[in-house]
């Protein structure tokens, strides 16, 4: 679990890729302090497990699965990513609950300055669409942000400078594709309002319901 505050912007070293999945090498610094085999990190806001380091170096293995839903397959060597190890429960969530599984890829539209900070634009697909609403959290490339204003074709964030400073967001062009994660309290809403997801079977609880209940 993540809280989607970067830790640190990190290199692609390396990538390997073949018929079950690939691997990332990258060159980090911050984040290798007190990191051990076997520890999860958020790479773009995928999960990431360790399985090799060296001084500044991480090594992941990544799944097929996981190259075909997320943007991991098209770095290259000199590309730069977004680092985040998994939270500690003495941590304080600065951000919102990550958990580094990405829901679909977006793409980067535009970017707007006002005064000292960015208005961002992203679109989706429109599979996720329905997980997202105006004021509320998304992950973009692992970065906690708030949905500042929504349409049915984009949605935009509002980026201060620390942001823009600290992780990959300064450095997207327009057309590039970016991995996108919705709040996990939607999902879970929506599965008690679905009694059968494979059948669509609704359940008893409604919004009706939940508007009964003081929700």
């Amino acid at each position: 679990m993540f809280t989607g505050i970067i830790e640190e912007v990190g290199t692609i070293k390396s990538t390997q890729t073949h018929s079950q999945g690939g691997k990332l090498t990258i060159l980090a610094s911050y984040i290798t302090s007190d990191i051990k085999l076997g520890d999860s990190v958020a790479v773009n806001g995928v999960c990431l497990t360790v399985t090799e380091f060296n001084n500044n170096v991480l090594c992941f293995d990544v799944s097929l699965e996981t190259l075909k839903r997320t943007t991991l397959g098209y770095l290259k060597a000199g590309r730069l990513v977004n680092l985040e190890r998994a939270l500690k429960l003495s941590d304080r969530l600065g951000g919102h609950i990550v958990q580094g599984h990405v829901d679909s890829t977006g793409q980067f539209l535009t970017r707007q300055k006002v005064g000292e900070s960015f208005i961002m634009r992203f679109s989706f697909p429109k599979e996720i669409a329905h997980y997202i609403c105006k004021k509320g959290s998304i992950a973009i490339e692992g970065i906690s942000l708030t949905i500042a204003n929504l349409t049915e074709n984009y949605f935009e964030v509002a980026v201060v400078p620390h942001t823009i400073k600290m992780t990959t967001l300064g450095h997207l062009s327009s057309g590039d594709d970016v991995n996108l994660e919705a709040d996990i309290l939607a999902k879970y809403i929506e599965r008690m309002l679905i009694k059968d997801p494979v059948k669509s079977e609704k359940s008893a609880l409604t919004m009706e319901k939940l508007k009964d209940l003081g929700y």
